[in-house]
């Protein structure tokens, strides 16, 4: 398992619930969408030898350096899983650093379309509009309205425990995930709400390499590997084999012969 970590400035762009998702129907009028944070200054690190703790502890040294008096805003942008989610209030509270930690929406879509499932035919191309009317909800800061309407619509639906199976996993991730899902505040003050950096991150750092056909590693080279890619991703490999070349020289070339040499003032 590796574990992966990214740290980058993004200055605030406030947007609205329809500037990430198209409305059932589609986008009308002339209003121009507002765009995204933009991202800055990114730092990766991963390891498949550290676990999750270590790699988080990381994170937040990097952070720490680049604010050491927690003067800006941090958002922690994750995917739900408790273990993380303990990992990084731990940390943070640890360092008396006050964050603001968002679900990634990708991965809220996902539960979302697993409830649509339930209630569409496989392929019904309503499913995509439900899917927004739901998620422009989330978006809009409605968390207890959506829980409330899948739930109607499912007993509506005159479902059965199994049929309905998506749908009550959906309330049980919304429900249980609620304090992190304030989308409308989120918006409101510019911040990400997406985790694409870190998933493209994913793909290309470890995917592309790591994951080929046939491949097979051990994990010393596996995390050899893992960290040059990540060197190279950060625009730091020609300083780091600078630093590499100068400590190879030592170790070759000086602290092999040093107790030979005879000084003479």
């Amino acid at each position: 398992m590796v574990t992966l970590a990214l740290v980058y400035d993004a200055l605030p762009a406030p947007r609205r619930p329809h500037d990430v998702i198209a409305p059932p129907g589609g986008r009308h009028g002339h209003r121009p969408l507002r765009p995204g944070p933009k991202v800055e200054s990114k730092w990766l690190y991963g390891s498949a030898a550290a676990g999750p703790g270590e790699v988080i502890a990381k994170m937040f040294d990097h952070a720490e350096a680049r604010d050491p008096l927690h003067a800006r805003a941090w958002v922690v942008l994750v995917d739900g899983a408790r273990h993380q989610l303990d990992l990084i209030r731990g940390e943070a509270e640890r360092r008396d650093i006050r964050i603001h930690i968002v679900i990634d929406l990708i991965h809220v879509l996902e539960y979302l379309w697993k409830a649509a499932w339930c209630l569409h035919a496989t392929d019904d191309p309503a499913a995509e509009d439900w899917v927004a009317a739901h998620a422009l909800a989330l978006l809009a800061g409605h968390l207890d309205h959506v829980v409330a309407t899948l739930d109607a619509q499912a007993a509506t639906a005159g479902l059965t425990a199994q049929q309905r199976g998506g749908i009550d996993a959906c309330i049980r991730y919304l429900t249980g995930h609620a304090e992190f899902l304030r989308y409308d505040h989120a918006l409101e003050a510019g911040w990400p709400i997406a985790t694409g950096v870190i998933e493209g991150a994913c793909r290309h750092l470890i995917g592309d390499r790591l994951d080929i056909t046939g491949a097979r590693w051990g994990l010393p080279g596996a995390e050899a590997i893992l960290k040059l890619r990540a060197l190279i991703t950060c625009g730091d490999f020609a300083a780091y084999w600078r630093y590499h070349l100068a400590r190879e020289h030592q170790r070759v070339h000086q602290i092999r012969h040093q107790d030979r040499y005879t000084l003479t003032a």
